[in-house]
């Protein structure tokens, strides 16, 4: 690496494991993406919508005096394109994995995948009833299989409204179906924005824009949200557990496979797999004491919720991960997963061991996983990893690791607040509508190594928010940057404004609650569907003094993600560079066209304190529009609540730490 091309190894990340093994990178002559994205800088036309690419007449640039393009294309236009698109690819992408577990289900329920069972009976019949599925008097695999179908009906189909649409206040659907953006088939929304963004189709910016809604919509209550679902009727609604993150989860004695992408029906599979006598017989045989699993990205926060099974890392880590030397196989599915392993591994042992049919990888070691033989698979996957292991050499594991609880479902917290007599959000709606709680602010996403360091912008906005005495959800890589800075324990509490603490010492919950994965944004969704059919915050999820923020936001997924959840009615902060600044049109359709349509805006926020400082405002905006009692941090009294050893000591962690050795 050239002088010129060094990167400040300590400006990288917060995370002093990150650090570490950037600097040990170094010492080992590794490319990561820290150095890709210091050695190549972002495209100044393409980073601000600018470029057209809908024909072959250009590329156009729309840049300085240029203000259209060959066929007339105006800057709105191509911005307006350029934002829908980024709608419906990460849209696609996240209601395919939904669409992959309604077939997993269906295999399932037919007898064609034997090593899935349904193992949440209650949700499937509580999934059944809000899919029109007959329950009374047939067999499990009988509804199952009914679900499945209306599931996948819900992607073909071309002018039903989606189901999970009636899941939304009846206000919200009246909003949504006033502005003809109530979804159809997930498909016919995707396709139809493809169609309306080639050359010489649409070419109304505000038009162009309402449909990108509409596509968003059938992601967030459909095909996330169907996913969401799935994957709890298969392997069980999430409940806490505690956990453990970063790199010192590794370890010296056990073959480490690192379980990287989206998709729990692999994941969960190798979890299975990772306990079968005859897997941990043969690694002892290669002279490990086990197999020890870790995950990164969202199938991390699958495994974790369910299996205890600890974080390593969010989307950076990837790479970082070989570094340490002690990885033996990186499995992958789909999603998050970065070219570059592949070149990283070279000067490593680690396999990269790619799975997917959807996702192969040039120069990956490819295993396509197949779901009529599934732990067959898993076993043989975790074998070749036992196999790698006598080619282990010298190994540099960071000894930093932070406890955690995660898995709150939305069932959980129902039965958290209201028990099993009456489950119901009325505790939280209640302490919202009193002024002990201010508001609620989900903050979930990527990582982006444009937005450095990594993990600050994570961390500090959700400081900000619990000190404020908001209450915070998360999912997805900000889950894993939180678990990483210690923000998913109970102790947290000490940074909490004292009426959120107060109601989180009372009720039981963290000031931080984790809900999974980016597909499980959804849940999210159904919390504040839930308060507002709840009444006492209104009866809309519009005009809720609740917000969103993206930290550090880098996916087409994120796009999608914020716009279904404005569309929804919450203002949200994307936190970074404006991808579509090259039109002023776009960026006041987005910040006041949607507010005027939906009720809340869509922000590219650069600047991380105006994004806090915004957000806040929002809340109280909210909290004065519904003519809540103000809030008043000085009301409330911080208490010196002693937190019992049992609950939150080192030993309660380290005595179910996940591991296959039987030691």
């Amino acid at each position: 690496m050239s002088d010129e091309k060094k990167i400040d190894i300590s400006a990288q990340s917060i995370d002093p494991t990150t650090i570490e093994l950037l600097e040990k990178a170094a010492a080992d002559g590794i490319n990561t993406v820290f150095d890709r994205a210091a050695a190549t800088k972002a495209c100044p036309i393409g980073s601000t919508a600018a470029c057209c690419k809908s024909c072959f007449m250009g590329p156009c640039r729309l840049t300085g005096k240029t203000e259209v393009g060959l066929c007339g294309a105006t800057r709105a236009t191509v911005a307006a394109r350029n934002y829908a698109r980024d709608v419906a690819s990460g849209g696609a992408a996240h209601s395919d994995h939904g669409r992959d577990m309604a077939l997993t289900l269906l295999a399932a329920c037919e007898g064609h995948a034997p090593d899935y069972k349904i193992k949440d009976t209650a949700k499937l019949m509580a999934v059944a009833k809000m899919l029109d599925v007959e329950t009374e008097g047939r067999e499990v695999n009988e509804i199952g299989k009914d679900v499945a179908l209306v599931a996948l009906d819900n992607f073909s189909s071309t002018r039903k409204e989606l189901s999970y649409v009636t899941r939304a206040p009846q206000k919200r659907q009246e909003i949504w179906r006033n502005l003809g953006i109530v979804p159809r088939g997930i498909d016919r929304e995707v396709v139809e924005v493809m169609h309306r963004t080639t050359a010489g189709v649409d070419q109304d910016a505000e038009h162009i824009m309402n449909h990108a809604m509409r596509c968003a919509l059938a992601d967030g209550w459909g095909g996330s949200m169907l996913g969401t679902d799935i994957s709890d009727i298969l392997f069980g609604t999430p409940g806490p557990v505690k956990g453990r993150a970063n790199f010192g989860v590794l370890a010296n004695d056990e073959v480490n496979v690192v379980i990287h992408g989206h998709h729990p029906t692999l994941s969960m599979m190798l979890v299975e797999a990772a306990n079968d006598p005859e897997v941990l017989e043969y690694a002892k045989s290669k002279g490990a004491n086990g197999v020890n699993l870790a995950g990164i990205c969202c199938t991390a926060n699958e495994i974790l919720m369910r299996e205890g099974v600890p974080l390593l890392g969010n989307f950076l880590s990837q790479e970082l991960a070989m570094v340490t030397g002690a990885v033996e196989a990186m499995v992958v599915d789909i999603q998050c997963v970065m070219e570059g392993l592949v070149e990283v591994a070279k000067s490593y042992h680690t396999d990269i061991i790619s799975t997917s049919p959807k996702a192969k990888i040039t120069g990956s070691i490819y295993m396509e996983f197949e779901e009529e033989r599934a732990l067959e698979q898993a076993k043989n996957i975790l074998k070749r990893a036992i196999d790698n292991y006598p080619n282990r050499k010298e190994t540099m594991i960071p000894n930093y690791v932070d406890n955690l609880i995660a898995g709150f479902s939305h069932e959980y917290i129902n039965y958290m607040l209201g028990g099993s007599f009456r489950q119901s959000l009325r505790p939280l709606i209640d302490n919202i509508a009193n002024g002990r709680i201010r508001g609620a602010a989900g903050v979930v996403g990527c990582n982006n190594v444009r937005v450095l360091p990594q993990d600050d912008n994570q961390v500090k906005i959700v400081k900000e928010m619990i000190k404020n005495d908001i209450l915070v959800v998360t999912t997805g890589c900000n889950a894993i940057a939180n678990a990483k800075m210690g923000l998913l324990t109970p102790e947290v509490m000490d940074m909490c404004g004292p009426g959120l603490r107060e109601i989180c010492e009372t009720v039981g919950i963290p000031p931080v609650i984790h809900m999974g994965s980016c597909v499980d944004n959804s849940r999210i969704l159904t919390v504040l569907a839930q308060c507002a059919t709840e009444g006492g915050l209104g009866d809309d999820i519009g005009g809720g003094p609740a917000i969103g923020f993206a930290p550090e936001w880098m996916s087409e997924k994120a796009v999608c993600i914020g716009t279904y959840v404005v569309a929804s009615g919450v203002n949200t902060w994307m936190v970074g560079p404006h991808p579509y600044s090259n039109s002023p049109e776009v960026v006041e359709l987005m910040e006041k066209g949607y507010k005027e349509k939906v009720g809340a805006s869509l922000y590219f926020e650069p600047d991380v304190d105006k994004a806090i400082a915004d957000g806040i405002r929002a809340i109280d905006e909210a909290r004065a529009g519904l003519k809540l009692e103000p809030y008043d941090p000085e009301k409330f009294k911080k208490s010196d609540t002693y937190y019992p050893s049992d609950y939150t000591g080192a030993d309660v962690f380290d005595e179910n730490r996940y591991s296959r050795s039987g030691t």
